[in-house]
């Protein structure tokens, strides 16, 4: 007799989007950025004995507000860089420069603890590891010279503020890629920061000139901001995927950037017909100290972005850099005279209610004053209470 299938068998799963990523699909506890009582450490896949010797959350606080004044200083360092309007150096080296000055830095680093640290740090030599580290690199130059291409069809202003988009944009893919999961308030928090952002540029960067083609700009800035975040979501997921040193992952890292980083000078001498000579000979070509400062700060900004991708994530890094764009009228007030407008003062408000509101405990959103007769605004909530009326009708 044929026996009967079981159709009590249960359904294979639909394999999940991140089972096709390089990385294994490990969930990241959301980390927490400010000491708010009874949040958890900044999450990651580190041992619990690693996760202990880590920074302390005053640390973590103090390198992403240190972040906040490098990237507002970076454009402020950019104008002073010049010379009669215009840069007597390739500022494509200065890229360059500042991947070798990480890359140096971080060999030193290690070495140090290495010879001198009470613990020795843990480096992984498997080229299936390396290997991820390159995707970073490529995302990060596809994103800038994408960019080029967003100012050929824009307007700067148009361009810095679809550029904000990356915000919420950043949000999704953690939200998708790494499995993290955002409450409604946080994700309300990232849209306010958008908009705040926004806000904050109205009416900077006039430039009389039309935009060439609008559409192709706007398309090219949604393609920027996807791989502007990928490879911040990407990044975060190779720092916190072992429990390697960070400046060994650093090394890998800025290895890989300085490669890319002279392929594309490379290329880009051969695709002039090398008018301009060999760019490594000429590398240094119209530098001044305002240009060395450039290349320190974006050297020091790289170094917190992979401290903060590493033991926080890529949001509180986007909030941080998304915070100087308010700083930085401020500090070039002194230098060039540019006072503060009404749409800077406003965007500032409405980023900083974004940050409570993103880092804040449920408890402190809803938490009503105490009277000696109890709560002030005491409340009911009907459908939990059996004895209230049910409503009438249908």
């Amino acid at each position: 007799m044929k026996q009967r299938e079981n159709t009590d068998a249960p359904l294979r799963k639909a394999p999940s989007l991140s089972n096709w990523l390089p990385l294994s699909p490990a969930k990241f506890p959301s980390p927490s950025l400010f000491p708010f009582k009874g949040r958890a450490v900044a999450g990651s896949a580190q041992p619990a004995e690693a996760r202990m010797s880590g920074p302390t959350r005053a640390q973590k606080i103090f390198g992403a507000c240190l972040l906040t004044l490098l990237t507002s200083s970076g454009g402020i360092l950019m104008q002073l860089s010049k010379t009669d309007g215009r840069y007597l150096y390739n500022s494509a080296t200065v890229p360059f420069l500042a991947e070798v000055l990480k890359l140096i830095i971080s060999i030193t680093t290690l070495g140090l603890g290495s010879f001198f640290g009470s613990r020795k740090p843990k480096i992984t030599y498997e080229w299936k590891v390396m290997i991820k580290y390159a995707i970073p690199s490529i995302l990060y130059m596809v994103a800038n010279n994408l960019s080029l291409e967003v100012l050929k069809h824009l307007k700067p202003s148009t361009y810095q503020i679809l550029g904000n988009l990356r915000i919420v944009t950043t949000g999704l893919l953690t939200w998708t890629l790494l499995r993290r999961p955002l409450s409604r308030i946080q994700w309300v928090s990232l849209t306010m920061m958008t908009v705040g952002a926004a806000t904050s540029q109205l009416g900077e960067g006039v430039d009389e000139s039309s935009e060439s083609s609008p559409l192709v700009g706007y398309a090219l800035s949604i393609m920027l901001c996807l791989i502007a975040s990928l490879a911040g979501v990407y990044t975060e997921r190779v720092m916190k995927g072992n429990d390697d040193s960070i400046h060994w992952q650093n090394i890998q890292l800025y290895g890989f950037g300085v490669l890319f980083n002279s392929i594309r000078l490379t290329v880009d001498d051969a695709a002039s017909s090398w008018n301009n000579g060999f760019w490594l000979i000429t590398l240094l070509h119209g530098y001044s100290p305002a240009t060395w400062l450039v290349v320190c700060n974006l050297t020091f900004s790289g170094l917190l972005v992979s401290f903060i991708m590493k033991y926080v994530d890529v949001i509180a890094k986007n909030f941080a850099t998304a915070s100087a764009m308010f700083l930085t009228p401020l500090a070039a007030l002194p230098l060039f005279g540019h006072s503060p407008t009404l749409a800077l003062l406003l965007g500032a408000i409405i980023a900083a209610l974004s940050l409570f509101l993103y880092y804040a405990k449920k408890d402190d959103l809803f938490n009503l004053p105490e009277t000696d007769s109890g709560p002030a605004f005491p409340t009911v909530n009907v459908k939990d209470d059996p004895k209230s009326p049910k409503p009438m009708g249908p």
